[in-house]
């Protein structure tokens, strides 16, 4: 298919999404909140048990209206039909189109899927082989209960090393030891909630960088999908997001042999449908992105999955059924749904552009549309290198019997990194991940 005729399709495709008043829809609504909800801008640390009977409209007028939306036309299947998560919502990673949400912008504790907009704000600001000796102060305000990587004041620990306990194994203390390098505490929060700002996140507050509950700390299905959207930019963030297992410094350094030896314990992701579990198996296709577990939040879990040439996200906030690893079961449901609808559905709303994304007139989109994929067959660790099939990723691995596929010319950053309309949202050498044999 040409580039006009592509374009003309996808125009069409928005021009029909904007025409919901004469379009055969299916809205399934949640009941009526039993007592008035707060107004959908006040932040609360203990959401009520309906979501509120209005709420954010960005990206959609639909996204922004309690229960689920989905257009269910002929040859759409239907929804599963156990979902019990509060909210949840499927998109096309690339185009940015949802197609189908159940109170997206339902305002909920997040857990640890915060810290997807914790890297995707810090993660540029420090070289990988930069060093930092941790301070006993550093891990001071750990919350009482928290996920830790175990890190130990007194050491000197690799910038590479705390990236891997932030997403393998969703560490407050490697969040709190970033946290103090970029400033503090305090700073950091203001930098993620500017961060939310800019990404058109306008259900997040931001408390504590780690997700850790906090009196006020919300976001929503839609905004955890634009920071996995957003974070998946950056070439570390894929490579940290999609690590199976990684060897991670621990016990004090010891002497052997005159000279100083580290001891490394090694770390598996907690993202089951990534490394699998008893009764979850690895997803096929699946390339990250986080997950999260707290008292008040419950389980959440945003990820991010390519078959056939498709790349979704599906965000899940807080099963109400409490089965061993619910979350993961309901979003590999909406996986298989959102790679059967893909091309088939109406689009119900849209993952909005940040603020500062250059938007094109149609005309220009095709213009730059002979943007130069990025290198393939470079060697890994050089510059502009991506893992390949099998390949180490200093002190990670992508776990036996997992291929893992480097995206050739599908996936292409567009000059002047600009959002062009009626393009694909830009997910550089998106690393593939497919199911063990």
């Amino acid at each position: 298919m040409s580039a006009p005729q592509k374009i003309g399709k996808r125009s069409l495709l928005i021009a029909s999404a904007t025409l919901l008043a004469v379009s055969v829809t299916t809205t399934l609504t949640a009941p009526a909140a039993l007592a008035a909800p707060k107004p959908s801008g006040s932040p609360t640390a203990t959401p009520t048990a309906t979501p509120p009977a209005q709420m954010s409209k960005v990206g959609g007028e639909r996204l922004g209206q309690p229960g689920t939306q989905v257009d269910l036309a002929r040859g759409v299947p239907v929804l599963p039909k156990d979902l019990t998560a509060r909210s949840w919502i499927v998109s096309d990673a690339e185009s940015g189109e949802v197609l189908a949400a159940h109170n997206a912008h339902w305002r909920l504790p997040p857990a640890s899927t915060l810290k997807m907009l914790f890297a995707d704000t810090i993660l540029p600001r420090f070289p990988r082989s930069e060093t930092y000796k941790v301070a006993p102060a550093d891990l001071a305000d750990v919350g009482a209960g928290s996920s830790v990587v175990g890190i130990k004041a007194n050491r000197t620990y690799s910038v590479h090393d705390l990236w891997l306990g932030v997403f393998l194994r969703s560490g407050n203390d490697a969040v709190h030891v970033l946290s103090a390098m970029n400033g503090g505490v305090p700073a950091t929060v203001k930098d993620m909630q500017a961060h939310a700002d800019q990404l058109q996140a306008l259900d997040t507050q931001v408390v504590s960088p780690d997700g850790y509950d906090a009196d006020g700390q919300v976001s929503s299905a839609y905004d955890l999908s634009l920071f996995a959207r957003s974070g998946l930019q950056k070439k570390d963030f894929r490579e940290y997001c999609s690590t199976v297992r990684a060897k991670f410094p621990t016990g004090a350094a010891q002497k052997g042999k005159g000279k100083a030896v580290t001891e490394y314990d090694e770390i598996q992701n907690t993202n089951r449908l990534l490394s699998g579990d008893t009764d979850v198996p690895v997803y096929q296709g699946i390339a990250g992105v986080k997950n999260g577990n707290t008292t008040h939040a419950g389980a959440t879990f945003t990820g991010v999955a390519e078959r056939g040439g498709k790349v979704l996200l599906v965000t899940v906030m807080n099963p109400e059924k409490h089965e061993h690893n619910e979350v993961y079961k309901e979003t590999a449901k909406l996986f298989d749904w959102g790679f059967q609808a893909a091309g088939k559905v109406q689009p119900v709303g849209t993952l909005v552009p940040p603020k500062n994304a250059v938007t094109a007139s149609p005309e220009a989109s095709a213009s730059a549309g002979g943007a130069t994929p990025a290198p393939t067959g470079t060697a890994p660790g050089a510059a502009g290198a991506e893992p390949v099939a099998g390949a180490a990723v200093e002190g990670g691995h992508r776990g036996a019997g997992t291929a893992l596929a480097v995206a050739g010319g599908l996936l292409v950053l567009l000059a002047g990194a600009a959002f062009l309309v009626n393009r694909r949202w830009p997910l550089p050498d998106l690393l593939r991940r497919r199911s063990r044999p």
